[in-house]
């Protein structure tokens, strides 16, 4: 069960790293006021309604404004992921490396074992509690 969430923990992190780095466009078409379409990979589909180019012949000019439009938005990415340590301020500085100095001196280990009760002697038995409450083990 332990390597279950190690294995789910572990493919959730490199998701957020792939995620953090990836760049993409959010494309929406809008008809009026009204969303038609929106597209995260491909151009937005159209409505329909379009108003077509204007053509070289003078005479033929359309002078109504279109009532479709289309929005892009682009979300960049990170590109530096190596963060420098020379790029933090001294405030943050010293708070990073008392954590890491405080960190390590929690694991560190003893030579020895030690028993802190190891010079007390055990209590007298008076009476044998096994008989008077008639508890055996069998």
């Amino acid at each position: 069960m332990k390597e279950f969430f190690k294995n789910i923990t572990a493919l959730s992190l490199a998701c957020l790293v792939l995620l953090s780095t990836m760049s993409f466009t959010i494309n929406k078409h809008f008809c009026g006021d009204k969303l038609v379409s929106t597209s995260v990979v491909l151009k937005a589909d159209t409505c329909g309604m379009e108003m077509q180019k204007n053509s070289l012949n003078e005479s033929c000019k359309i002078l109504k404004k279109n009532c479709c439009k289309d929005e892009s938005q682009f979300f960049e990415g990170q590109h530096n992921l190596k963060l420098d340590f020379s790029d933090l301020n001294l405030q943050q500085q010293v708070f990073i490396a008392s954590f890491v100095y405080s960190y390590i001196d929690l694991f560190e280990g003893f030579d020895t074992n030690i028993i802190p009760f190891k010079e007390y002697s055990p209590p007298i038995v008076v009476k044998d509690i096994q008989l008077l409450d008639e508890v055996f083990l069998i």
